[in-house]
């Protein structure tokens, strides 16, 4: 799936390419055909400017008077051969030209860099010259800037297409790990069910009595851990809930597990009652998860802190660690599936959370701050009942 909307992502990208270029190619082959008419046309008007000075004959003025009458469009200022400018100028602003007295100056600079002079002499010695600077036409500049306005329409069409790809891959991407969860969820059902069976019976049998309430508190975790997964894909019921007394018994669950060289410490600042719309298991994976991350990054011996923090808005819970910490090269990269820095697992933790906080829960997550050596702390953020 992944190498198909890679390939098909190149192809696109190629074809956009080889349109966008032979449009460049050949709109530059038609701006130098148009300004090859162009120059011919300044030319000819050039001629007729002097037909119109120095004729008596009727016919050469009427034809010379409209050829000059047909350029409507090339701009055009005359100049003496030092670049004095002479005050005539054709298809410029008049308003402007009186307005602004740079503005002649302006013109003719920008026409230097767009064409080169027509030279007329008059005299040889002394040597006098007119010299006609003209600029692009309306026709020139729209050929001129054709490609680029094409090549943003087509980097626009791309970026449609592959937002629209990779949505459509996601949203695959989400059938296929909300369809593993239940399935997952619907494999562990049936042995599960039947280990409840056989701790009945077992616990009908003398000498059992310390045995049987262990098996049964595994199988009990067995049965959370399925319902978890079998609300992956499922919008969950959100019920209000005292987020510190879920924290608190989240964290004695991992404090029993963790050996007597971690220390584990809850600041709510005083209160003992915060709530929040949330989903009890999904949320217990959540603060499951991110407290079994800060354990393992301690190696066995630390602290592991949260704090809850109620604002008018919001709730924030940050769990902080003395562990290791976490590269700045892999900041970005701890969400991704697939990454882990352990030497096992499958890196899904992290993705999983981080999915049921945005998605299910309508909050944040993120890491707040994390140095080298010195720890990292995860900032949860949920939204206050007001």
């Amino acid at each position: 799936m992944i190498q198909q909307w890679l390939n098909w992502r190149t192809a696109l990208v190629i074809t956009a390419i080889c349109i966008v270029s032979g449009t460049i190619f050949y709109s530059n082959y038609l701006s130098k055909k148009i300004a090859t008419d162009e120059r011919q046309k300044v030319e000819t008007w050039i001629e007729s400017q002097k037909v119109l000075l120095s004729t008596n004959d009727s016919l050469n003025f009427n034809l010379a008077s409209k050829i000059s009458a047909e350029n409507n469009d090339i701009p055009i200022i005359e100049t003496d051969e030092n670049d004095k400018i002479s005050g005539n100028y054709k298809n410029l602003d008049s308003s402007k030209v009186l307005s602004d007295t740079n503005y002649l100056s302006k013109k003719l600079a920008e026409f230097k860099q767009q064409n080169k002079p027509i030279v007329t002499p008059i005299s040889i010695n002394p040597y006098i010259a007119n010299k006609y600077y003209y600029g692009e036409s309306s026709l020139q500049q729209e050929v001129k800037y054709y490609p680029i306005i094409q090549l943003l329409l087509v980097a626009l069409f791309i970026i449609v297409l592959v937002i629209a790809q990779r949505t459509n891959y996601k949203s695959t991407q989400n059938q296929v790990w909300a369809g593993m969860a239940k399935e997952t969820a619907h494999q562990l059902g049936t042995p599960v069910t039947s280990l409840q069976g056989w701790i009945e019976m077992l616990r009908e049998i003398n000498g059992n009595e310390k045995i049987v309430p262990e098996m049964e508190k595994d199988v009990n975790r067995l049965l959370l851990i399925t319902d978890r997964f079998g609300k992956i894909g499922s919008q969950p019921n959100l019920e209000e809930k005292n987020i510190v007394e879920l924290v608190q018994h989240m964290m004695d669950y991992i404090k029993r597990r963790a050996g007597g060289k971690v220390d584990f410490v809850l600041n709510s600042n005083g209160k003992n009652n915060i709530t929040a719309f949330v989903s009890p298991p999904l949320f217990d994976w959540v603060i499951e998860n991110l407290l079994k991350n800060a354990l393992d990054a301690m190696e066995g011996k630390g602290k592991i802190e949260v704090t809850i923090i109620e604002q008018e808005n919001n709730i924030m819970i940050d769990i902080s660690d003395s562990g290791k910490g976490i590269n700045k090269i892999n900041l970005n990269k701890v969400f991704n599936p697939g990454f882990t820095t352990k030497k096992r697992g499958w890196g899904l933790g992290l993705t999983l959370t981080k999915r049921i906080v945005e998605d299910y829960h309508k909050g944040q997550i993120f890491v707040k701050q994390s140095e080298v050596g010195k720890g990292t702390t995860f900032r949860i953020v949920l939204k206050n009942i007001v």
